[in-house]
C-alpha cells in the first residue's frame, strides 16, 4: 500500500485557483462562506486529481497515467491534511491498475472514493 500526505493551506488553494482560473468565492471569501454557514474555505475538488497524479508519479516513477477517475465524497477545508492511499489492484497487458482514495488525516473522513488509475510503467532500459 502506498500513502502520501499533504496539508492544504489557503496559499496552496489560491495558487491552484490562479493556475486553473477557478476563482469561485467558496475557495477563499470569508464573507461568502459565512453566509453559507461555513467557517473555512473549501478545497477545490479538482485539486484532488492533481494530488492523486502527484502521488502516482512518486509511487511509480516514469510511469505514464493513461486514466484517472475519482468521485468526491465529502468537503475538505483549508488547513486540513489529506492522505492519498493507493494499492495495485491488477497488472494486465503491461498496465498497472491502481485503486485509490483520499482521506482526511484529522478525522478519517473519506474525501475521494472510489478512485482508480491505469498506468503504463516505463520500459526497462
Amino acid at each position: 500500500m502506498y500513502q502520501r500526505e499533504r496539508t492544504i493551506e489557503l496559499p496552496d488553494m489560491v495558487a491552484y485557483a490562479g493556475a486553473t482560473w477557478d476563482w469561485h468565492r467558496l475557495h477563499y471569501d470569508a464573507d461568502y462562506l459565512a453566509g453559507r454557514g461555513l467557517t473555512k474555505p473549501v478545497v477545490d475538488g479538482q485539486v484532488f486529481g492533481a494530488y492523486l497524479a502527484m502521488a502516482l508519479a512518486e509511487w511509480f516513477p516514469g510511469a505514464v497515467i493513461s486514466e484517472l477517475t475519482f468521485r468526491f465524497k465529502s468537503l475538505v477545508f483549508a488547513g486540513e491534511t489529506i492522505r492519498c492511499v493507493g494499492s495495485v489492484a491488477a497488472e494486465t497487458g503491461g498496465l498497472l491498475h491502481v485503486d485509490l482514495r483520499v482521506e482526511v488525516v484529522e478525522d478519517g473522513r473519506v474525501a475521494v472514493a472510489p478512485a482508480s488509475a491505469t498506468l503504463k510503467p516505463p520500459e526497462p532500459s
